[in-house]
């Protein structure tokens, strides 16, 4: 059974059990700063287990499922082995007070074990012991019994049975799990508790289903595959690589091709903080251990595999990046080779300051511990989030006349931005001063200056026509539909407020703002330049 024809028969079976199903979601979450990446089908599902929006007046129904995109790089030193990604698809059907164990358990067993599905017999299944005052999942181990009396059914902790959240505090909740040749194939998580920051627990309003089974290792065990990357998903891709790179290092190119792919396709750029950060690092991984051609194979291979990733963007990031990081390359393999020894902080500061991968520090110091240095890049991750956590704060410094003015001003700037230089430009952050505004924006390359020109006289011509500048509250659902932009989207939840110039530009944004465009002067870009790679920045001035 190929891959393609397990995703149709997860779907239809579902579906026939009156499942709407959902799209993935874009692997950086719109709506949750707690975590850098979508790391679970339940992401994007959140408000509707928090009682925050309505699952039948959204989807038509209680129950939905899900093919969803995911990236974690918890466990990326072991990627290479017969299981372990960076980038993978989670198969997950969701309910949010629809129904609850008895019928999930069955689902699943149905799903795996008839031979019209999947065919597959399962090794054994796993409940919740019991622990910090949290009680055995009795009921679970006797829905299994239930359904198959001779099933082996083992009892674990809350290290091994119990999920939740994503980021500091969210739903989560006791789970059962269904291992095959070995391997656990499918979570499905008992959602009914609410974990503050504090780590103490409340229970939910409503008790939901929440189930997870990755793609990649249900299609191993179909396949009866020795590893994930001897399935369909990944076998062309490595028999075109060259025949000189031994197994791991296929498999890794293999896996992280997928994961750059997808994160710049998502919109995600190259940066020293961040998503950026993590993209940065997989992306030099390839960069520092690979040939061009062979990254070359790679990338093709996986843009033509998947019909969303945006080829053009793709290769003027990875060239961009390739660019600026051959000479850090250069720079930190003689740092390296100056030192007699290294500890996992001299390896992270080499890692940081010179973008120089783990893979080749180790083949200096093989020695060198890596559970240590993955605490080290935790801990700035850490400041990455509270980083992220501050942009929904704004960068508005003041409420003056001119601050107010400039606020208008990256309106127009924006919109400029994207007629001139196409629909893939957006905005990735501001500040605002009485004096200038400074504008961040995704795009490639240097613009050059006939288009930063055209972006000038757009903005004075806007302003020109003296447009009324006006506001609506609406719902998010309405504001998507007409097309509103804004790197301030995900702060709001149901309501949220989208300001219009004339007919020119309509934006998700706070305020405050002037209420013609005609006051604001005559705009004059003064610098346009590269703040990462994949981001420009502009200072502008209004006189």
């Amino acid at each position: 059974m190929q891959s393609g024809e397990i995703r149709q028969k997860f779907i239809k079976f579902f579906e026939e059990r009156g499942h709407t199903v959902v799209s993935s979601s874009s692997l950086v979450p719109k709506n949750d700063s707690s975590v850098l990446f979508t790391t679970a089908g339940m992401q994007q599902f959140k408000p509707y287990y928090l009682g925050e929006a309505d699952a039948e007046k959204d989807f038509g129904s209680l129950n939905t499922i899900s093919i969803q995109k995911c990236l974690r790089t918890s466990d990326i030193e072991e990627v290479g082995d017969e299981r372990h990604l960076t980038f993978f698809e989670m198969l997950g059907n969701f309910s949010f007070g629809g129904y609850w164990k008895e019928e999930a358990i069955k689902y699943a067993h149905e799903f795996i074990t008839n031979p019209k599905w999947m065919g597959l017999k399962i090794d054994y299944v796993s409940v919740f012991a019991g622990e910090d005052n949290v009680p055995a999942d009795i009921e679970s181990e006797k829905i299994w019994k239930s359904i198959d009396k001779n099933i082996d059914v083992k009892k674990f902790g809350r290290a091994d049975n119990f999920w939740g959240p994503t980021g500091e505090e969210g739903p989560c909740g006791p789970t059962t799990e269904l291992y095959v040749d070995g391997i656990e194939i499918w979570n499905i998580v008992f959602n009914e508790f609410y974990q503050n920051k504090d780590k103490s627990l409340k229970p939910l309003k409503v008790k939901g289903i929440d189930t997870g089974m990755g793609l990649e290792r249900l299609v191993k065990v179909v396949q009866k595959a020795p590893t994930v990357f001897e399935t369909d998903l990944f076998e062309k891709l490595i028999s075109i690589l060259p025949q000189n790179l031994y197994g791991k290092k296929k498999r890794i190119l293999a896996d992280h091709s997928r994961a750059v792919s997808f994160l710049i396709s998502d919109g995600v750029y190259p940066d020293n903080k961040g998503a950026g950060y993590v993209l940065r690092r997989l992306l030099r991984r390839i960069l520092a251990q690979f040939k061009m051609e062979e990254i070359k194979f790679a990338f093709d291979l996986t843009i033509a595999k998947f019909s969303e990733l945006k080829r053009d963007i793709i290769w003027k990031v990875v060239d961009a990046e390739r660019s600026q990081f051959i000479t850090a390359l250069n720079l930190g393999k003689k740092e390296l080779d100056r030192l007699s020894d290294v500890n996992p902080k001299s390896a992270f500061r080499l890692y940081n300051s010179y973008g120089l991968p783990l893979d080749v520090i180790r083949d200096r110091f093989p020695q060198l511990n890596v559970q240590e240095f993955e605490k080290e890049f935790e801990k700035h991750q850490k400041i990455s989030k509270a980083g992220v956590e501050q942009k929904f704060k704004g960068g508005l410094a003041g409420h003056g006349e001119m601050e107010v003015k400039y606020h208008t001003a990256t309106h127009l700037l924006h919109q400029a931005l994207r007629e001139v230089l196409g629909k893939d430009v957006f905005q990735k952050g501001s500040n605002i001063t009485p004096k200038r505004l400074r504008f961040d924006f995704s795009f490639a390359r240097k613009m050059t200056n006939e288009e930063k020109k055209k972006v000038e006289d757009l903005v004075n011509k806007k302003i020109k026509e003296s447009l009324p500048v006006s506001y609506e509250d609406i719902s998010l659902e309405e504001a998507k539909k007409r097309g509103a932009i804004g790197l301030f989207e995900d702060k709001y939840a149901d309501k949220v407020r989208v300001y219009k110039v004339g007919y020119f530009s309509l934006e998700f944004c706070g305020g405050p703002h002037v209420e013609n465009t005609g006051v604001l002067g005559k705009f004059k870009i003064t610098k346009e330049e590269a703040t990462s790679t994949g981001i420009r920045r502009i200072k502008a001035i209004l006189e």
